[in-house]
């Protein structure tokens, strides 16, 4: 039975899958975009004194006026903008700041409205400059206010269009094209300089995601919640709470659940009560299911934990999500198929930018075999699969058991071969061959059918860590909460469904046949795609799921982290 969902009437406006909304690419390049001719010059010229003062500025690639003063990386960027209106200035007209300069310094001010710090580009020192440039400033003043300007606009414009520090940094294998091709100059001459609405031109760069529009939506919301309950804490236990027993945080408990919307606004709480039931329960269990645990009821200490999590750490969440969905290409060849590892989930996304549907996954483990994150192309899949058991786990995993019991291979439906595939032993494990399967000049395989730690298919996208979605032996493993069983690659449950969505484009092969070859005779066949499909492994801590319900996940890997101390850095970011 389907669970009432409890959010008021907003949030189903407001919220989305971390996948929903992905488009599929409208053909629109970048040469396309930026085809408009530029607009004829409109700011102020300088002095003899002046011209090689703002050359001095933009060669040295530094504005101490700027919070962050080296912008060396949009160096030669500041300097192509600035050489194609002759060395002018570009904000500036007759001592004024243009309408246009206006426009930016508004959206720079509130870059908190898009999950960006406003004080990455001054956001509190435009008034200050803009009071001064109002008392007969100097000719040096004008240089500085505009430079600061154009290099704040371009840090902001590439910002909100590819992020600000690029996935590589944290070895991530995200195709970042966009953002390098991005021509910072040419875009400010042709559609800001002189635009009539130049925040709306800004941005037309943003991801075009319904899903990361909705979640950039969230963050006035939980910044809402934080005012209200910032500081309060619920009382820990040592024991379970379950339903019928007393809880001396009972009454903070509801007006928390209701304040965030696990409660609705109308029902009335008691605020007197010391028993732990009725509303609160179903609040608690709307709560568990959003953070991605079973909706049990029960109040544990995760679950404490999890409450007494500050809206602050949420906001921060929602905020390091935005920033890797602007990592991500702004269109797709084909409507792709998107793994979120902190949400054990992997979708598959129809034309439209809808979730045709989801499966459960079990990732690689937090410590010793994460789950890369990357885009890449589904080329093919293979039916009742070999397990080519990998060199590391091979040593490390295969080896020492073999030790131990000498019949291992045979018992797991293993079986040893050469480089060549030619079959060595089946059965019990020599000395000789032990040494040779150390030593990797014989390899390991797990031969194809119910028992295969693949299960009966896999789906490959060539990758340098070796890494596919498949079934598994072992399904019970779904109906756990925290799923990182895996050596790295991606186990999906029913993955059935999957295959036949892959194969959709290759005459004949619906449901049934994808059925009915898994469970066949013939083994290891391989069935190519007559069209590729990308496939994306991301990572997001802050989503919302397909009922319109905001859900936070654990930072299994420690990406957030990682990714908030490179934040907090500041610029310049290396692109």
């Amino acid at each position: 039975m389907k669970k009432p969902v409890y959010w008021r009437e907003w949030m189903i406006v407001l919220t989305s899958v971390v996948v929903a909304g992905m488009s599929v690419a409208s053909g629109e390049t970048f040469p396309a975009f930026f085809a408009e001719q530029p607009s004829a010059f409109a700011g102020q010229t300088l002095s003899a004194v002046g011209v090689p003062a703002l050359h001095g500025i933009v060669d040295s690639g530094r504005n101490a006026d700027l919070r962050w003063p080296d912008f060396t990386p949009y160096k030669a960027e500041v300097a192509k903008l600035y050489e194609t209106n002759g060395y002018s200035l570009l904000w500036v007209q007759n001592g004024r700041v243009r309408a246009q300069g206006l426009a930016v310094i508004e959206l720079l001010r509130n870059a908190n409205a898009k999950g960006l710090d406003p004080e990455d580009y001054d956001g509190s020192r435009w008034q200050g400059r803009l009071l001064r440039l109002g008392q007969k400033p100097s000719e040096q003043d004008l240089l500085s206010f505009d430079t600061a300007l154009t290099v704040s606009a371009m840090r902001y414009v590439r910002a909100i269009h590819c992020g600000r520090v690029n996935p590589k940094e944290f070895k991530f294998q995200l195709d970042m094209q966009e953002g390098k091709q991005l021509p910072l100059a040419e875009f400010i001459q042709t559609h800001v300089v002189n635009a009539s609405d130049a925040a709306a031109e800004i941005q037309k760069l943003e991801p075009p995601f319904l899903g990361y529009r909705k979640l950039l939506a969230l963050l006035p919301v939980y910044e809402g919640y934080a005012n209200q309950v910032e500081g309060e804490k619920l009382p820990t236990v040592t024991k379970t709470v379950r339903p019928g027993q007393t809880y001396a945080g009972v009454v903070p408990l509801g007006r928390f659940l209701q304040i965030i919307g696990d409660i609705p606004a109308g029902v009335q709480l008691n605020q007197n009560a010391t028993i732990y039931e009725g509303a609160l329960v179903e609040g608690v269990k709307h709560y568990q299911d959003r953070h991605g645990e079973t909706p049990s009821g029960n109040l544990d200490a995760r679950t404490i934990n999890e409450l007494n999590t500050p809206p602050a750490a949420r906001i921060r969440q929602i905020k390091l999500t935005l920033e890797r969905w602007r990592w991500l290409p702004h269109s797709f060849p084909q409507p792709p198929v998107v793994v979120n590892l902190p949400e054990y989930r992997v979708r598959a996304m129809n034309p439209d930018g809808t979730v045709a549907f989801y499966k459960n996954v079990i990732i690689g483990k937090a410590y010793g075999h994460k789950s890369p994150v990357f885009q890449k192309d589904i080329q093919y899949v293979v039916f009742r699969p070999y397990w080519e058991v990998t060199p590391s786990i091979q040593r490390s995993e295969i080896v020492p058991h073999i030790q131990k019991d000498p019949n291992y291979i045979a018992k797991h439906n293993f079986e040893v071969v050469t480089p060549k595939g030619e079959v060595v032993t089946d059965n019990q494990v020599s000395a000789e061959v032990l040494e040779g399967i150390r030593s990797l000049h014989l390899m390991v395989r797990q031969k194809p059918g119910e028992t295969n730690s693949l299960g009966l298919v896999k789906i490959i996208f060539p990758n340098p860590d070796n890494v596919y979605l498949h079934g598994t032996d072992a399904p019970g493993l779904f109906s756990q909460d925290i799923r990182d069983f895996s050596h790295g690659c991606i186990r999906v449950e029913k993955p059935e469904d999957l295959v036949a969505w892959v194969l959709r484009n290759n005459p004949g092969w619906d449901l049934e046949r994808v059925k009915a070859t898994m469970n066949g005779e013939k083994n290891n066949l391989q069935v190519n795609l007559a069209t590729r499909i990308p496939v994306l492994i991301v990572y997001g801590t802050a989503t919302v799921n397909e009922e319109n319900q905001i859900r936070f996940f654990d930072d299994i890997y420690g990406y957030d982290a990682e990714l908030e101390k490179a934040l907090t850095a500041g610029y310049p970011y290396a692109w």
